[in-house]
């Protein structure tokens, strides 16, 4: 996958378009994914996902809506979570107050059609775009017609009969219910980061380590105790993971009997447990937490 952060020189063939945020890569982004690769291979073109950074609910309410918004995915998470789908490119256009009021039209006249030629353009369920949302599929059909491209709509994607989005599974990994958020992903819940040793912590003599997620706005699940795993010299093994209170953010951290360096995917399965924000892990409970996780299949 070819990663582009400017728009200047790009050149795709028979480009197969769709836009959004795509935060969590979840089921119903990954059913619009698999349709661009689908059109694409039909036609001899490229899937193309245009997506917006930072988040365009920080940029236009700061104060209010964007304040408090915690992103599933890190930037390089998404990233990697395109490329394992199997994308062709990935535009990053910056998301600036000015670049808001760019007009629906104007977004096709001089994004899709101008500099990337789109033969094809995907989208969502109730998808919107431009200045105040303005543009929606139908409108976007009727251009298509104008400028020589045909349009698909996604019908929304159910799980047992609920229907996904980035929001319902921020809503489930702030409650600790990690395996909805994982079965609204269709992937676990992963956390990119670089590791620290923690083998100071006052608990047991299990081996310790802390992750650092990139990103401030990276959602984090509530203390607790997780059912965990990551990978090791290519190999994914389990990882129980605790999850403590902290003042900024929570602080995240695995056990491992290998001493663990550098930067890791640490992947939820299960909550375990929540922890109340100011209790501390208890080494005798903990030691029956760590034996129930050793003794899980996952």
């Amino acid at each position: 996958m070819l990663v582009h952060r400017s728009l200047e020189g790009i050149q795709i063939r028979n480009a197969v378009v769709t836009t959004g945020s795509f935060d969590g890569v979840h089921v119903g982004h990954r059913v619009i994914i698999n349709r661009l690769r689908t059109l694409a291979k039909a036609t001899g073109g490229e899937s193309v996902l245009i997506t917006f950074y930072p988040h365009p609910r920080k940029v236009l309410y700061p104060d209010t809506q964007g304040s408090n918004l915690l992103m599933i995915n890190t930037q390089r998470e998404k990233i990697r979570l395109l490329e394992q789908a199997g994308l062709d490119h990935l535009v990053i256009i910056p998301f600036t107050l000015e670049f808001s009021k760019i007009t629906s039209v104007d977004f096709i006249r001089h994004i899709l059609v101008g500099k990337l030629k789109a033969k094809c353009v995907v989208v969502g369920f109730n998808h919107h775009f431009g200045h105040n949302r303005e543009g929606d599929y139908e409108y976007l059909f009727e251009l298509g017609k104008f400028y020589g491209f045909s349009v698909e709509e996604i019908p929304e994607q159910d799980i047992h009969n609920e229907f996904v989005s980035s929001t319902k599974i921020r809503k489930a990994l702030t409650e600790g219910n990690i395996q909805r958020a994982n079965a609204y992903l269709d992937h676990e819940f992963f956390i990119l980061g670089q590791v620290k040793d923690a083998s100071h912590l006052p608990i047991n003599q299990t081996k310790w380590h802390e992750i650092i997620p990139e990103e401030l706005e990276k959602q984090l699940p509530p203390p607790g105790i997780y059912a965990g795993s990551l990978i090791v010299v290519g190999e994914r093994v389990k990882a129980p993971v605790m999850v403590l209170h902290a003042p900024q953010r929570n602080r995240v951290f695995f056990a491992s009997e290998e001493k663990v360096t550098g930067e890791v995917a640490l992947f939820f399965h299960k909550r375990m447990r929540l922890l109340g924000a100011d209790e501390p892990p208890v080494a005798d409970v903990l030691r029956q937490d760590l034996r129930m996780i050793d003794e899980l299949i996952y």
